[in-house]
């Protein structure tokens, strides 16, 4: 694989990934710091503001109960960032560990059974299965978002035992166990380091999805609860006033759409970058 700079001037040399980049940094930094970006409290009720059409006063108008739409936005913004983020480390963590298990002793018969565990999590709809163990555990965005971490874990279980199982034959492999080396310090110090490239990739492009489904599960019911200013739960309470407050459900809808397409074109970018090879 390419060193670092030249990885990063293959990414500048994309305008599109570099633009999803900058907007990624740009919903990080407000994630973090909302404060500063908000016109006024998300949670300030005012009566004689009802269902306000975006102004100069209310950038995306006001809500049923007088809230601002543009704060409470903002602050939805870091809820959906870290919900998604929780949700791919979960996966990206258990996924991997199993997988490198997986594809160092893939003869054995303890190989074979994580494997087939993982075939019959993919036999099911990720976001249907999220939907039962969020109904089993109890609604909040910090269960749909380990929900989520939960029925993804195989897809970073596949990735990883189809590059160990290639890995694991190669020469600096071969020269470890000869130095007797020790079987866990080889597949997890040797081997998974080396194997981790397609893991990042899929983490970038894994976020945006993450987020659009804990706020599929919002939507629904499962995760995060009013007056929580999650993107999904204001989408949610905006359909009731769809025909006659655009505003309310299309400014949080649009944000989602924003958040994931930043997340693919960044995601896109490192791929090309790391390995034209993987462009599909």
């Amino acid at each position: 694989m390419a060193n670092f700079f030249d990885i990063l001037r293959k990414f500048l040399r994309r305008p599109i990934s570099l633009f999803g980049a900058i907007l990624i940094c740009v919903l990080v930094i407000v994630s973090f710091a909302p404060s500063p970006f908000a016109t006024s409290d998300p949670f300030e009720m005012k009566g004689d503001e009802r269902l306000k059409p975006p102004s100069k006063t209310h950038f995306f108008g006001t809500d049923e109960m007088g809230r601002d739409m543009f704060s409470r936005i903002v602050y939805g913004v870091g809820l959906s960032l870290k919900a998604g983020i929780i949700a791919v480390l979960v996966a990206t963590v258990f996924g991997t560990f199993l997988g490198t298990i997986a594809g160092y002793n893939g003869e054995k018969w303890f190989g074979n059974v994580i494997m087939r565990v993982a075939d019959i999590f993919l036999a099911f709809p990720p976001l249907v299965m999220a939907m039962a163990i969020v109904a089993a555990i109890g609604p909040s965005l910090t269960h749909a978002s380990l929900a989520l971490g939960v029925v993804w874990w195989p897809q970073y279980t596949r990735l990883t035992y189809a590059q160990v199982s290639s890995a694991k034959n190669f020469l600096y492999v071969e020269a470890a166990r000869a130095g007797g080396v020790r079987a866990s310090r080889i597949m997890f110090l040797h081997i998974l380091p080396n194997c981790f490239a397609p893991v990042i990739i899929k983490n970038t492009l894994d976020i945006g999805y993450a987020i659009l489904y804990t706020a599929s599960l919002s939507f629904l019911g499962l995760g995060a609860a009013p007056p929580t200013p999650e993107l999904g739960t204001l989408i949610t309470m905006g359909r009731n006033y769809l025909l006659d407050c655009w505003w309310y459900p299309a400014f949080p809808g649009a944000t989602i759409f924003i958040t994931v397409m930043g997340f693919n074109l960044l995601g896109d970018g490192i791929r090309d970058a790391v390995d034209p090879n993987l462009r599909v």
